[in-house]
């Protein structure tokens, strides 16, 4: 499965450990930069991943900054993607299972390495789960689409 990397600088050396990862695991990590651990701007490396998980480019995105909450909100701008900040492998695998979260936000400040695999390797292996879980995200995607036509409205 082909997945995307975007982090900032604070993210680049957990990013460049993950893509690694993601390729032990047989996936095709895609990196979207940053290529250096020079300061730079996390919407520039967000948006590019969740735009191309949005577009079904990639399978699934990751994204990374110093605590994560920055890329999230970014992710998150993007109509179609569904991205999850998580601190733990059980948080990564219920992100798949019960929202179907595309992008998986992480904060490399926040989290180890060894964390950060555990939460990758679960949300690369996880599946969305049917039932309630699928009628909330029927739900999920109609408070999008409201969203969306309020701002175009403005």
């Amino acid at each position: 499965m082909r997945v995307g990397f975007g982090a900032d600088h604070a993210g680049f050396d957990l990013k460049q450990h993950l893509m690694e990862t993601a390729r032990s695991l047989g996936h095709e990590p895609v990196d979207y930069g940053t290529y250096s651990a020079e300061s730079v701007d996390y919407p520039d490396f967000a948006e590019p991943v969740a735009r191309d998980t949005a577009a079904g480019e990639l399978a699934l995105g990751v994204v990374i900054c110093s605590n994560g909450v920055g890329v999230s909100i970014v992710a998150n701008k993007v109509p179609g993607v569904r991205a999850a900040l998580c601190h733990t492998g059980w948080g990564a695998a219920r992100a798949r299972q019960h929202t179907d979260a595309n992008v998986l936000a992480l904060g490399a400040w926040e989290i180890g390495r060894a964390i950060a695999d555990e939460c990758l390797t679960a949300f690369l292996s996880g599946s969305p789960e049917e039932g309630n879980h699928a009628r909330r995200r029927e739900k999920l995607a109609k408070v999008e689409q409201r969203g969306i036509g309020a701002r175009t409205a403005q």
